[in-house]
């Protein structure tokens, strides 16, 4: 086969994907993957929520060292282990949020890529990579095998 139309088997346009779905599952997949990175920063919004947390009981200590002894109870009375939300801390935010949402998107895009595409990943990505390659460039392979 020419190189300019190569790619690797797993991503091999299926008999009777055109472009115009080729084009769509691109976009479920890329709003998938903005929903990974929502779904990360979420993630990170936990972490750094629990290290203030911890921060908040190391301020509470300090202040009582200081003699603060009025001002450390009131942040640990009201600050530490504070709800993020009425009745969640963050991992709970995090399962509603997976429960809701992330699973169901996720489960959802593989359904209709195993329904239009065979299960192929990343077919609009390996078009780009087709038309945007420089061709017969020895960095710009079709296939990782032909290095």
């Amino acid at each position: 086969m020419d190189d300019k139309l190569r790619r690797d088997p797993e991503h091999q346009l299926p008999e009777g994907v055109d472009e115009k779905t080729m084009r769509a599952l691109g976009a479920l997949s890329k709003a998938l993957e903005t929903t990974e990175r929502a779904r990360g920063h979420l993630y990170g919004f936990h972490q750094l929520t629990g290290t203030a947390d911890f921060e908040l009981g190391d301020a509470v200590r300090q202040l009582r060292e200081a003699g603060h002894e009025e001002q450390a109870a009131r942040v640990e009375r009201e600050l530490v282990g504070r709800n993020v939300i009425p009745g969640h801390w963050t991992f709970q935010v995090i399962e509603a949020y997976n429960d809701t949402y992330y699973r169901p998107f996720a489960a959802m895009e593989r359904d209709i890529v195993d329904e239009l595409a065979d299960g192929r990943d990343h077919l609009w990505e390996a078009h780009l990579k087709t038309e945007r390659r420089t061709h017969h460039h020895p960095d710009h392979t079709p296939t990782p095998t032909d290095t």
